[in-house]
């Protein structure tokens, strides 16, 4: 029996994870932490060698596996797809956790950031963050570009390319690391552990701490673990 392993990682601190705002789409930097956690988490996969990387469009995913690879001193293919990005948080992109539970109540706040079908307050094609307004989605269809995703919608284009292009890749034997966000690896693990939405919803992921998986033939879950 093959067993295959792939590697997950959230990405390091941004800038806003540390002013604890909504991120989404915005494309924002690591912070000073962020890049350190990175280089700690290559250190941690200094036993590990990939063949193939997949990450978001988005630079604090893409610049974690940068550095990543750069402490393994690896120079292999890398996938972007936006299809890993995170969810996408409409109106709520931008604004400071604490203000918007303040704002709407804890309540509200729980069922926006952590049920599985509820979407946040939608933007317009209008706004400043629509991101058909962003040069890096110009190739995307117009119902490609999200106004705001639930948990879900998040889990529905990821299953998509994680079907269509990961998966096969990992069939072929290839050692794989992805570098992506919260949920888009939310929804990875629940597609890999066949776990349900609430279940999911309430999952924590934490930031640059590498995600373990071995994987038999039929892609089942022989082992989970993280490198700590």
């Amino acid at each position: 029996m093959l067993m295959s392993k792939l590697i997950l990682i959230r990405h390091g601190e941004s800038v806003w994870n540390k002013e604890n705002i909504f991120t989404g789409w915005v494309d924002v930097e690591l912070s000073e932490k962020g890049v350190e956690q990175a280089k700690e988490a290559g250190k941690l996969l200094k036993d590990y060698s990939f063949d193939l990387a997949y990450t978001s469009y988005l630079k604090r995913a893409s610049d974690t596996l940068d550095i990543i690879l750069k402490e393994l001193n690896l120079n292999i293919p890398i996938k972007k797809a936006w299809q890993l990005n995170e969810r996408f948080y409409g109106a709520l992109q931008g604004k400071n956790k604490d203000e918007v539970k303040k704002e709407f109540g804890e309540e509200q706040f729980k069922l926006w950031r952590r049920s599985y079908e509820t979407r946040p307050p939608a933007i317009t094609k209008e706004y400043e963050m629509y991101p058909g307004k962003d040069p890096k989605y110009k190739d995307l269809k117009e119902e490609e570009l999200p106004l705001a995703e639930s948990l879900k919608d998040t889990e529905s284009r990821v299953l998509l390319y994680f079907n269509k292009e990961i998966i096969p890749q990992i069939k072929q034997g290839k050692k794989i690391i992805i570098s992506a966000h919260g949920n888009s690896i939310r929804a990875m693990v629940k597609i890999l552990e066949n776990i349900s939405g609430e279940d999911i919803a309430n999952t924590e992921i934490p930031l640059s701490i590498p995600l373990v998986y071995e994987l038999d033939d039929d892609i089942k879950v022989i082992k989970k673990y993280y490198i700590k």
